[in-house]
């Protein structure tokens, strides 16, 4: 039980407008990794008395966020290696190549689409999922009568929305929320999963929806279209033979491109089964799926070329461990200064007079505002949207995380449906479905314009948004 009154010191009115100038700077579309360090060097200054100890907390926080987030970055890195061996060989051609068979329409095509970007971002992230559905799937959905703004779509919304918020199998995201929060991983994912599939349908269903008019002139179009020439829609997207690997502009593949598009979905398939019978979660969960994915880009450097395969692996682990770190350098630093305003701040700066800044903010907001459980989850869609206006979601997940924890505790609510609410907003804004400059990946493989992208998204997701917060307000 928290106590009805707290102590604040400098450290928590330095901590505040820390906070505050990182949002300003997120809304104004800016860097926020150099405001945090700076705030990191001036907060271990006040906390600790010393100039010396203001540079020892930039680092140590540093250090610490690290040390947090490194399971999640391995994750990464194994699977983008496995993405790009599967590239390589040609084998992430023939997986994709049957679903084209069965995209007789645009309505059809689009969720076909749409879920096997679910499908494939479950287990290899947006990221290299948007390259692999993109440069594979689109042309046949396109040729299918899908013109590249819907196809970006579904994508986008299934990809770097669901998925990436949710993140059922890598558990990257629910990870860092769970630790920010002071709760486990399992706790997010199973009582904010009402949470998550309401956002998820009501924003698909509302996209789809929206849309459906111009999914049935598509056919339309593309049915007058099919005895002459080709739409103009169709012109954006790459033809079908236009794979980058040689080995696969013909009809013919290597036995090591078919060996490697069986065993890679029957694995992960093995995986879930496992996870299923054994009740592996959390941390469990994910070293099954990057295991898997390293020993699977191990057996495909092998079959692929025998005598290079010892400097094939080395590469594919060098290249995915690069992609890794250029998503989480920012973030490392970001979260660095969350993790400060909550029980990290043991770690990192020592003995220090705070169960935590945020927790004493919180407690001191809780007995000086009328606070209550549906204005906390309004608050923690607010600060996880404005977290996410600076194009990277994950950024915002060490606060929302901590405010989860502290404002749910503070008033009784349910912190992992708070977590999970806050966890939603900053994912879809941040990840890539509302903000522009999010979305540049998957304009960029449709040939489309950003801003008509994030246009077209604006209203499906805040439909979602206000489902996923009614959904909450009877969890909490």
């Amino acid at each position: 039980m928290l106590e009805t009154a707290a102590v604040l010191s400098p450290l928590h009115y330095l901590y505040l407008v820390g906070v505050l100038v990182i949002l300003t700077v997120m809304v104004l579309r800016k860097d926020t990794p150099a405001v945090c360090i700076g705030f990191l060097f001036l907060l271990g200054i006040v906390g600790m008395g010393s100039l010396i100890g203001g540079i020892q907390t930039v680092f140590n926080a540093m250090l610490y966020a690290a040390k947090e987030f490194m399971e999640v970055i391995a994750t990464i890195a194994l699977v983008t290696a496995l993405s790009k061996c599967l590239s390589d060989l040609g084998s992430d051609y023939l997986l994709m190549r049957p679903m084209s068979r069965i995209m007789k329409t645009p309505s059809v095509t689009w969720w076909i689409l749409g879920l096997t970007m679910l499908l494939f971002s479950l287990f290899l992230w947006p990221s290299p999922s948007v390259a692999l559905v993109g440069a594979i799937m689109l042309p046949f959905a396109v040729r299918g009568g899908l013109k590249p703004l819907a196809a970006a779509m579904a994508m986008n919304l299934f990809g770097h929305g669901i998925a990436l918020s949710y993140d059922v199998v890598i558990q990257g995201a629910p990870a860092i929320s769970a630790a920010a929060a002071g709760i486990t991983t399992s706790q997010v994912l199973v009582q904010g999963r009402p949470v998550f599939l309401v956002m998820g349908a009501a924003t698909v269903i509302a996209a789809f929806l929206l849309n459906r008019k111009s999914l049935a002139a598509a056919q339309v179009e593309t049915a007058g279209s099919s005895a002459g020439k080709p739409s103009e829609s169709s012109a954006p997207a790459p033809q079908p033979e236009s794979h980058e690997n040689p080995a696969n502009a013909s009809s013919a593949y290597p036995p090591s491109a078919l060996i490697l598009a069986i065993a890679t979905p029957a694995a992960f398939l093995a995986d879930i089964g496992a996870m299923l019978v054994f009740d592996l979660r959390g941390g469990d969960a994910t070293s099954i799926v990057s295991g898997t994915a390293v020993l699977l880009m191990c057996l495909g450097a092998v079959l692929s070329s025998p005598s290079q395969s010892l400097e094939k692996i080395t590469g594919y682990l060098t290249d995915g461990f690069l992609f890794a770190i250029k998503i989480f350098a920012p973030v490392i630093a970001i979260g660095a200064f969350f993790f400060l305003g909550g029980e990290g701040i043991t770690a990192i700066m020592g003995d220090v007079p705070t169960n935590g800044i945020m927790n004493d903010w919180a407690v001191w907001l809780a007995s000086h505002a009328p606070l209550n459980k549906y204005m906390i989850a309004a608050i923690q869609m607010i600060v996880g949207a404005l977290t996410g206006l600076d194009g990277s979601g994950f950024s915002g997940l060490p606060l929302t995380g901590s405010l989860a924890q502290t404002l749910g505790t503070a008033v009784g609510a349910s912190v992992p449906v708070l977590a999970a609410l806050g966890q939603i907003t900053a994912i879809f804004v941040g990840g890539g479905t509302i903000v522009p400059w999010g979305l540049i990946p998957v304009a960029a493989i449709c040939n489309v314009s950003p801003l008509e992208l994030a246009r077209k998204n604006f209203l499906p997701v805040i439909i979602g948004f206000l489902c996923a917060f009614a959904a909450a307000c009877f969890m909490l």
